[in-house]
């Protein structure tokens, strides 16, 4: 059949016999795992495509049509051979494209790391070198033919962190901290564990543990409760208040009644964050009443997202609270991604559609700008799983490191840091037993002993031997056949010890998925090849609470655990061996590398190496000693996987993080003239709030009785004033306020009407529509009075302040009828009309507690310095394109003209550039794609909205953002959340959305969701009547 090549024939023939059903060939992979059998269809293909030359399919194609008949067997076989050897072209050009892609990052990533270093290399003397970080490469101890058994236990380098948590120094904190795992069902164990855990520490008050509330049939019912606790904490004897403790709070998000698998939970993310948000800052307050000094919030510690989703949560959360923020990826995107392109079954295009992996890359990316501290379990998940990350390079990294230690300035150049902290473990329910007083006549008899112990002994010729026991999934990485073979090739080994293999559960391997069944089959033969009858078990089932019997049973024959698998993420069931008293052989790539140097309790050998396998398996068995040692250094050092344990690290390197803050306090005006007013202001609200129930129509009297000081008489002065000026049909708004308050309106407002429209000409400058647009809002919010008295509104743009009043001016609309100013794409925030706004000279004034929240990793000479870099490397004729904008620039944004839009670079291959050299920001194009804006990492337009809410309590729900069809390239992130967006139809012609992402990067549909209530059209007239119906429908929905 086939030409040059025989194996084909077999697999071909193997592809006919097993039956036209199924078609391997058209049916991808996805998330969902295979759903049937083994398909030993499937397996052959693999076989053909990974094993074969292209040429020989090719060939063999040729030679089936050309002698072709009409039976239906010639058919099949020319139509299977094409399309065989279709895929294995497709498979080619995929790992072409994977290999030129990474090429080009690659290259990408090393001309950003020099110039990091050229810019930075100004402060170092000529020849002075950059020393290591102190995370360096470490001697990997215990490998095989070198164990020596240190008299000292494992010590952890604290060095660069301070010292190690201390229970009794820490009691008085009473610490607040929140953690955050989006996915609504699934929440994983180690989250939950370490809820618990946290708040059992002397030092944490409370401990909230986020995820998405589900009210929906398909799953149970206490998926829909708001609140839910894990325990009362380590302050319940205390008395301190109800509030303590570890709390599982559900905030809801996207559709109510309808659970979401997690690749579609994105675009309602920013929903996630306004609720969490709102808890957040109200918790913040009760716990001040509770803990507080002078009542003042008791902010959280640190914000901690697990896994992408919530990463990308925690850090707007981080953003708009001003705290520090962790980090904990679990299993990563990039990594994710390499693995699917090495199978070669999908495209680019259908991996993003069907796990939404851009999306979720760009997600790890966020993360890491914004992470103070990044923990993972093992040192392999930072070099070789983050070291794919744009936003993370270990040699920049260390060079950063090394900067600091010298106190030299890093020129706006940062990273975050790393800590190895492995899962804890609870101990509490192991049993060890001592060996020396172990009935061993009783392991082979069924009275008294766990049933578990029966299912694995009825293998064995002789129950008493030595056990070798592996305990994992039947995975192919998993490396269990090379075991088998090591046992089955070394008659010392089988002379000595039995091998037991727990596999997982089956019923019948013909129901197993591919690999799995493929394994469990070598093994089998393997068994039969080497006559291993009597000498290995493999238990068909066990339950997870068998383990630990399984773990004592092999301790009780003085046997070993083995994990021999190609790479070990982390390696759990080593510490679970450990922990009752199992010595361990391990591979020597992943995570066993950083158990053995803390436990000291085996040796490493080379997953490949079956002849090194047997020898460390004699090795730890016929040396009493040798074993007697790493028992006891194993269960001396366990206690370093203890929850407790495991905790004091993780507070110890929060507590190392640049701790950060609200900077403002919320308490009374320094002087009494300051106070006097602000109460006065206050009391006029109270008055306006009033009126909503009382309706001031005349008939009714406000007045209020005389005080001895007088300050009664001169609010009814007030109230005197806004009833004439309703009496002479004046501006209910307009009420004689005192123009100068220290604090803005906003504190008394329940709602705020956020004006987003993006309205610009081909020059960047603002359309009239725009001035048309701000009367008609204003007509419509004011032609109701109940409306009007509580309401504000605040402008947000990418013009500057200066642009802004000119705007005004020329519409002859008074600035202070706006609450607040959010300028320059959400770098500066304004308040017209209060004392903070203007300065002695009567120039406008910014708000300071604005500005010092979004100076965290801001260089703007160094982002300046780099994107005039970049948009000139592409050569000459780029130079001219960019121009510094200075009347759009301010402190906390570099502004640029864009003269020719058509040569821009978009905005995601800008940031990967800077994150290349260590560079964090918000990188946009505006004002019709005329203008490019950097700003600070934490500011956005999106984000002064939370600041406001958090600064000033005006609930994000009552905020009404209006915007038009297109906008500037944060246009996407002013629709989606919780608050109320009116979008007006046909105002916004041309925006700057084309210059924001790449075709192959994720899309608008992973950023802002489909349909949503909380998002009303209008019908494109600028009519306050239009606007005010839109507003009335938004106002229907209950966020």
């Amino acid at each position: 059949m086939a030409v040059g090549n025989e194996w084909i024939n077999g697999y071909l023939e193997a592809i006919l016999a097993s039956g036209p059903g199924g078609d391997p060939l058209s049916q991808p992979e996805t998330s969902a795992g295979p759903i049937g059998g083994f398909n030993p269809t499937k397996y052959f293909v693999e076989e053909v495509v990974s094993s074969v030359d292209e040429s020989d399919l090719h060939r063999t194609w040729v030679k089936v049509v050309a002698t072709r008949d009409a039976r239906e067997r010639s058919g099949r076989l020319e139509n299977m051979c094409w399309r065989i050897w279709h895929l294995t072209r497709k498979k080619k050009q995929l790992e072409l494209e994977g290999y030129e892609r990474m090429t080009e990052r690659r290259w990408q990533r090393e001309q950003g790391r020099r110039d990091a270093t050229e810019d930075m290399s100004e402060d170092l003397s000529e020849g002075e070198r950059e020393k290591g970080d102190i995370l360096g490469d470490l001697p990997q101890s215990g490998e095989l033919g070198d164990f020596t058994p240190r008299k000292k236990t494992f010590q952890r380098n604290f060095s660069d962190v301070g010292q190690l948590w201390s229970d009794d120094d820490n009691t008085s904190k009473k610490l607040y901290i929140v953690l955050i795992s989006t996915y609504q069902v699934i929440l994983i164990k180690y989250v939950v564990e370490l809820a618990r855990a946290l708040s059992m520490m002397p030092g944490v008050y409370r401990v909230d543990l986020f995820t998405r509330q589900v009210a929906s049939s398909d799953v149970d019912w206490s998926y829909a409760e708001p609140t839910e606790m894990l325990t009362s904490g380590s302050y319940e004897s205390e008395g301190l208040g109800e509030s303590a403790g570890a709390y599982i709070i559900r905030i809801p998000c996207g559709p109510r009644d309808k659970y979401l698998r997690k690749e579609l939970l994105w675009p309602h993310l920013q929903e996630f964050v306004d609720g969490a948000l709102q808890h957040i800052v109200n918790m913040s307050r009760v716990l001040g009443d509770q803990i507080g000094t002078a009542g003042q919030p008791v902010w959280p510690y640190v914000v901690h997202g697990h896994y992408a989703d919530a990463g990308d949560v925690a850090a707007l959360l981080s953003g708009a609270l001003n705290v520090p923020m962790v980090l904990t990826g679990h299993s990563l995107g990039r990594n994710k991604l390499e693995q699917l392109h090495k199978q070669g079954r999908m495209s680019t295009e259908d991996i993003n559609s069907t796990y939404k992996i851009m999306r979720r890359i760009e997600a790890e990316e966020l993360s890491l700008d914004a992470a103070e501290l990044v923990i993972t379990s093992t040192r392999q998940e930072i070099d070789e799983q983050w070291g794919l990350y744009d936003g993370f390079d270990v040699a920049l990294d260390r060079k950063l490191r090394g900067r600091m230690r010298r106190g030299l300035g890093c020129h706006g150049r940062f990273m975050p840091r790393t800590a190895v902290i492995p899962p804890g473990m609870d101990f509490s329910n192991v049993v060890v037993q001592d060996e020396d007083g172990d009935d061993l006549n009783a392991i082979g008899s069924p009275r008294s002993n766990p049933p578990i112990w029966f299912e694995v002994n009825r293998f064995f010729t002789n129950p008493h031997k030595p056990m070798i026991l592996a305990l994992s999934r039947p995975d192919p990485k998993k490396n269990i056949t090379t075991l088998v073979k090591a046992f089955g090739e070394s008659r010392a080994l089988r002379e000595l010890a039995n091998l037991t293999l727990i596999m997982g559960n089956r019923d019948d391997i013909d129901e197993m998925s591919g690999g799995n069944a493929s394994v469990l089959i070598t093994v089998l033969k393997l068994i039969d090849k080497y006559d291993l009858y009597g000498l290995v078990s493999f238990p068909k089932h066990h339950k997870q609470a068998d383990v630990p019997e399984i773990y004592r049973l092999c301790a009780k024959t003085k046997g070993v655990f083995i994990n021999p698998a190609l790479v070990e993420p982390f390696g759990l069931t080593l510490i679970e061996a450990a922990a009752h008293g199992l010595p361990m052989v391990a591979t020597k790539n992943g995570g066993p590398v950083d158990i053995q140097r803390a436990l000291n309790n085996g040796l490493l050998v080379d997953p490949h190496d079956q002849q090194g396998i047997s020898e460390a398996l004699i090795k730890l068995l016929a040396d009493k000693n040798l074993w007697q040692e790493c028992r006891k250094n194993g269960l001396r050092n366990i206690h370093l996987y203890s929850w407790p344990e495991h905790c004091r690290q993780y507070l110890t390197r929060v507590a190392a993080c640049r701790m950060r803050h609200p900077h403002w306090q919320n308490d009374t005006p320094a002087d009494e003239a300051a106070a006097y007013e602000e109460s006065l202001c206050d009391s006029l609200m109270d008055v306006q709030e009033l009126s909503l129930r009382l309706s001031l129509d005349g008939d009714k009297s406000l007045e209020f009785q005389e005080d001895g000081d007088g300050t009664n008489a001169h609010v009814n002065r007030i109230l005197r004033q806004m009833s004439k000026s309703e009496t002479d049909g004046g501006d209910p708004i307009s009420v004689n306020v005192p123009s100068t308050s220290k604090y803005p309106l906003l504190r008394r407002r329940r709602r705020l009407f956020i004006i987003a429209l993006d309205c610009y000409n081909e020059k960047g400058a603002p359309e009239k529509k725009l001035v048309q647009v701000i009367q008609e809002i204003f007509r419509a919010v004011r032609s109701d009075q109940q409306m009007s008295r509580i309401s504000g509104f605040a402008l947000s743009t990418a013009m500057s302040i200066s642009e802004i009043v000119d705007l005004l001016k020329t519409a002859k609309i008074p600035i202070t009828d706006f609450d607040a100013l959010i300028s320059a794409s959400g770098s500066e925030v304004y308040y017209p009309g209060t004392a903070q706004c203007t300065d002695s000279e009567g120039r406008f004034c910014a708000d300071p507690d604005y500005a010092t929240h979004i100076e965290y990793r801001w260089g703007k000479d160094e982002v300046q310095r780099a994107i005039v870099k970049l948009m000139a490397s592409a050569g000459a004729d780029e130079v001219a394109n960019i121009e510094v904008d200075e009347r759009s620039s301010n402190a906390h944004c570099a502004s640029f003209f864009i003269k020719d839009h058509s040569k821009a670079k978009k905005v995601d291959h800008l940031r990967q550039m800077l994150r290349f050299q260590g560079l964090r920001c918000h990188i946009m194009y505006c004002r019709n794609s005329t203008r490019l804006q950097i700003i600070p990492l934490l500011a956005s337009r999106s984000q002064a909205l939370r600041y406001l809410f958090v600064r000033w309590g005006l609930n994000v729900n009552n905020m009404y953002v209006i915007t038009g069809e297109t906008g500037d390239t944060d246009y996407e992130e002013m629709i989606a959340g919780s608050h109320k967006t009116v979008i007006m139809k046909g105002l916004v012609e041309r925006g700057s959305e084309q210059l924001l992402r790449s075709p192959w990067s994720y899309q608008r549909d992973d950023i802002v969701p489909n349909e949503s209530p909380l998002v009303v059209y209008t019908s494109g007239e600028i009519d306050s009547d239009v606007i005010v119906k839109a507003f009335k429908d938004a106002s229907k929905v209950v966020a």
